[in-house]
């Protein structure tokens, strides 16, 4: 497995990470913990470095499988996990609860995240979404507390919007940017990636394969579970799934002819991107693993990239992303 470095930051992980929410929350019900277990050394078996992970996610059970799983082959791996929301009530779902980024309410997260993951660090600590009530210098500077105490290595920010990062970065440097960007999802491109560039901080696209639907996993008479976060967002309605799929078989017919699959088209057109992209798409799957991690050795030509895009280009898209209590939450 390739590495890259998350833009000027130093942080240096696998290629491609892996996306851990799914193991625990959100698109159904969770998975056997002792399979999840072993999902994890087999990623690490195979090069992947990066883990991705939330308190939200659950909540709070994702860290505890991640800490648990990897806690034998802690000092080869580099864990990301997020701050941000107020989870004292009892709602399970982030678009449902409110945000919280209070510098007190940061360091008791982080302090519960290290118990949970078994560390006595967190290697990226991500603002998980920004908070219109906390002034992000004193974000930054709570997670610059924990940076100074070694109890953090990194900070990051999650779907900020680009003054809100020039901010942060300015009291404490930002390593990474975490946020949607998919061939199905490009709002970033215009203002954010030449920001990010300007100011050496990497992208961790999450979503690389549109929650699952650009690798085919779905089809417009899928019926997602009731526990199924898919099944709350505009793009996944029936109509939506219907109409999108045409991207899909646009996409896999053109990786019919690289001799590869429509995820691995969408991973391997990521990291051209930027050599500082580093996409982390998620899954409970073995053999879904390999097939995305395979993406990391393609090498698309310029040719290649404009087939790709002209072919994405010519679908139009049914369905905003997110409900619009849950888009308002973001800073793109």
């Amino acid at each position: 497995m390739q590495t890259r470095t998350l833009g000027t930051s130093g942080l240096q992980v696998s290629a491609i990470g892996l996306g851990c929410m799914g193991m625990t929350a959100y698109y159904g019900p969770g998975k056997d913990k002792k399979e999840m277990k072993a999902l994890l050394l087999a990623a690490v078996e195979r090069g992947v470095t990066f883990f991705d992970t939330a308190e939200v996610y659950g909540p709070f059970v994702n860290e505890e499988v991640v800490g648990k799983g990897l806690e034998s082959v802690r000092d080869q791996v580099i864990l990301a996990t997020k701050f941000g929301f107020d989870l004292s009530g009892p709602a399970k779902t982030p678009g449902a609860i409110g945000l919280n980024s209070r510098p007190e309410h940061i360091k008791e997260v982080c302090e519960q995240s290290l118990r949970r993951l078994r560390t006595d660090r967190i290697d990226l600590f991500y603002q998980h979404r920004v908070d219109p009530n906390v002034p992000i210098e004193e974000v930054a500077g709570a997670v610059k507390e924990l940076i100074d105490e070694g109890k953090v290595k990194h900070f990051g920010m999650s779907e900020a919007g680009i003054e809100t990062i020039r901010r942060a970065h300015a009291v404490q440097s930002v390593a990474a940017l975490q946020s949607e960007y998919s061939l199905w999802w490009r709002k970033i491109e215009d203002r954010t990636l030449p920001v990010l560039e300007e100011l050496g901080i990497g992208l961790v696209p999450y979503s690389p394969l549109g929650r699952g639907f650009l690798a085919g996993a779905l089809k417009g008479t899928t019926k997602l579970d009731s526990e199924d976060f898919r099944a709350k967002l505009p793009r996944f309605s029936p109509e939506a799934l219907e109409a999108n799929q045409s991207l899909v078989n646009v996409l896999q017919e053109v990786a019919s002819r690289m001799g590869a699959t429509a995820a691995q088209i969408c991973l391997a057109w990521l990291l051209a991107q930027k050599s500082w992209i580093v996409p982390i798409p998620g899954t409970t799957n073995l053999s879904r693993l390999e097939e995305n991690l395979a993406a990391a050795s393609m090498q698309l030509t310029a040719e290649d990239l404009s087939e790709i895009e002209s072919a994405a280009e010519r679908v139009a898209i049914l369905g905003q992303r997110y409900p619009e209590h849950m888009e308002q939450m973001t800073g793109l």
